[in-house]
């Protein structure tokens, strides 16, 4: 029996195999230093783990509404009116198995077969997919790195078509920890509204900003941008929550509802226990986001600084989030022991072989010029792994 078009139309992950190996390679006992993480290094702070602990000791693990608790749901408008300018009501949240899946959500909401969704390159590795999963068409634009990897208003302009129904706007960005102002946002604000597209603003790295640097949302710009953005957030990375799976999103009446409505008839409510520790996390004490933060700009700067120092590689220094996109360009054409380098899967192949260090290849994020590293990790880690690239190019002829 031959599988769903759908299913097959799906792209296999291309990190796959480098992260497959870097872990046989660490049962084998070799020094590997992983730069692939992309979650922070950090424990859920203690008062969310008790509130989570306090849930399950009071019977808190029964179903919930499906789009998730409205205790939540409040402590979620408080958050955005506070920190964002943003009102909304409880009708206009959804609550899901964190962002990635409030992503699907939406674009199963909005997408009809055919429809062109409008995805920056580099991009995170799950948009295109995701587009493709709702029957959509991924258009891709692709970022200049002397640009900071910012999207250029007239390429966009270049991109829309008759079938275009959707942006995705991710800031701080993955992979590159780019990030846009109000200026920058305004304009393309003013292209969505103008081509009545909605925005598809992806804000869960929204804490992890550098550098004195605010973050502002798009939809914060006013009504007509407000009612077409789709915003996208969660508790996974401020709070060091991944495997706590809470994410939400925000918008108007009719996409929520749709979502909400998909949403019960595919997972139904998110994980209870987690809900409630959510709660805990976006009323509770902020100040671990700031030790957080402090800590991922002290290591982005040793990062940055060696990674330009090495022969070979140069770096943008990112403004958010906790990765670094390194061009490794140069190095195509060039050979170890033999091994021709072409692309950034063979460079990335050979460093974890020779150099024992893994990285993410730069095509998983729609650019073949660039390794991603994340400074999730201890500075002891990178500093060893940095020391151990500068070692595995001077091996490069």
């Amino acid at each position: 029996m031959e599988l769903s078009k759908r299913a097959q139309q799906i792209s296999p992950s291309i990190t796959l195999s480098i992260t497959a190996k870097a872990r046989e390679l660490k049962d084998q006992g070799v020094d590997v230093i992983s730069f692939g993480a992309g979650e922070p290094d950090f424990d859920t702070p203690k008062h969310i783990q008790d509130e989570g602990i306090r849930a399950i000791k009071e019977g808190f693990t029964r179903y919930t509404a499906a789009s998730g608790i409205n205790e939540l749901k409040e402590a979620i408008c408080t958050k955005l009116k506070k920190e964002n300018d943003l009102e909304y009501d409880l009708g206009q949240i959804v609550i899901s198995n964190g962002a990635k899946h409030s992503l699907y959500n939406a674009f199963l909401a909005i997408i009809n077969p055919g429809d062109e969704v409008i995805i920056p390159v580099p991009y995170w590795v799950s948009y295109p997919e995701l587009v493709k999963l709702a029957d959509g068409v991924p258009v891709y634009i692709n970022l200049k790195e002397d640009n900071d990897f910012k999207i250029d208003v007239d390429e966009l302009r270049n991109k829309i078509t008759s079938k275009t129904k959707a942006i995705i706007l991710n800031y701080p960005n993955n992979p590159t920890g780019s990030i846009y102002n109000k200026a920058e946002l305004t304009e393309i604000a003013e292209i969505a509204v103008e081509n009545n597209i909605y925005v598809i603003s992806d804000e869960i790295y929204e804490k992890l900003i550098y550098d004195g640097n605010e973050h502002v949302s798009i939809a914060s710009l006013g009504k007509e941008i407000k009612d077409l953005t789709i915003l996208i957030n969660g508790v996974s990375k401020a709070y060091s929550m991944t495997g706590w799976r809470i994410g939400y999103a925000a918008g108007n009446h009719k996409v929520i509802k749709a979502m909400s409505s998909i949403q019960s008839h595919s997972t139904s409510n998110p994980n209870s226990i987690a809900q409630k520790a959510a709660v805990a996390a976006l009323t509770g004490d902020q100040e671990p986001i700031k030790n957080m933060v402090k800590e991922f700009s002290r290591r982005r700067d040793y990062m940055v600084d060696k990674l330009n120092s090495i022969r070979g590689i140069t770096c943008n220094k990112p403004s958010g989030a906790f990765y670094v996109m390194a061009n490794i360009s140069k190095f195509f054409g060039s050979t170890v022991d033999g091994r021709e380098i072409t692309n950034s899967v063979e460079f990335a192949e050979v460093l974890l072989d020779k150099g024992e260090v893994a990285v993410i290849p730069g095509s998983a994020f729609g650019t073949d010029r660039f390794v991603r590293l994340s400074y999730a990790t201890s500075m002891e880690n990178i500093k060893r792994g940095l020391d151990k690239i500068e070692e595995f190019v001077k091996t490069i002829e």
